[in-house]
């Protein structure tokens, strides 16, 4: 967004100086430099952008471990990814004006300003679709990988993912508790020869749903009310409310929160 506010503003000088120019000065013959150092400049945008790209994939293919491959997409790959761009844009508006000949002030400031502009509207473009549409494949990528089986350091095999009521016993009141009002979830992985337990923690909420209405990935929980507490003897419930970050839509959903247990024993390992 910051990168979207600097080129409005550089069009808005470009397009302000194009006009107040006289347009029967005399040209300037001698553009040879300003070629030269629009080429390089493009040529290291170009190279630079490849490079977060490419450096971004080479430390995701390295990291060991689904969940750290999981958390790694989850913190870096859209981030990662807008930032390669950009700087891609960058060096094909240098490269698309590193050819200038025997002109005017005036049809060089228009060229400029167009070039700026259809690297302002590719970059929305972008902004866009990693906004709206690649979350739908991170979605999918990253529920491959939290389910993936693990395998056991103990014995070299997979382990079983226990269910939600299985998983309890190995969870202390604390980590029930957060996952009763859905602020973090909890995935536990046993080696049933063994008995060795792996925990692995997850964000609740925090990823975005498709939205009922407009069907985009940006259906988030931004509000829960608890509005009965679970006790040992009694069920609880809680209030999610849920909103749209593209088109705004809003909606309500009740739960029931299962009672309180004690847990047996916990362990946990990271």
């Amino acid at each position: 967004m910051r990168f979207v506010n600097t080129m409005v503003l550089v069009m808005m000088a470009i397009n302000s100086f194009a006009q107040t120019v006289d347009p029967y000065a005399e040209p300037d013959e001698n553009y040879d430099s300003w070629n030269a150092l629009a080429t390089n400049l493009a040529y290291a945008s170009l190279a630079l952008g490849l490079l977060i790209a490419l450096g971004y994939f080479i430390r995701f293919a390295t990291t060991k471990g689904s969940k750290e491959k999981y958390d790694f997409i989850n913190k870096y790959e859209i981030n990662s990814l807008w930032v390669a761009v950009i700087v891609l844009i960058i060096g094909g508006c240098f490269y698309a004006n590193s050819s200038i000949t025997h002109t005017t002030t005036v049809l060089i400031g228009v060229r400029i300003f167009v070039t700026a502009a259809m690297g302002l509207i590719v970059a929305v473009i972008v902004q866009n679709l990693l906004k709206f549409y690649y979350p739908f494949y991170i979605e999918k990528r990253l529920k491959v990988l939290r389910y993936m089986p693990r395998v056991s350091p103990k014995t070299g095999k997979p382990m079983k993912l226990l269910s939600e009521e299985e998983e309890d016993a190995y969870l202390d009141e604390g980590m029930q508790a957060e996952e009763n009002v859905f602020s973090v979830d909890y995935d536990v992985w046993k080696d049933e020869e063994t008995g060795y337990i792996q925990i692995e923690k997850y964000a609740g909420h925090l990823h975005a749903i498709q939205c009922p209405e407009c069907n985009y990935q940006t259906f988030k929980l931004v509000r829960e009310e608890i509005v009965r507490q679970p006790t040992e003897t009694d069920e609880g419930e809680i209030t999610k409310h849920y909103q749209c970050g593209y088109c705004g839509y809003k909606a309500k959903k009740t739960v029931i929160l299962k009672q309180q247990t004690k847990a047996e024993h916990s362990t946990a390992t990271a």
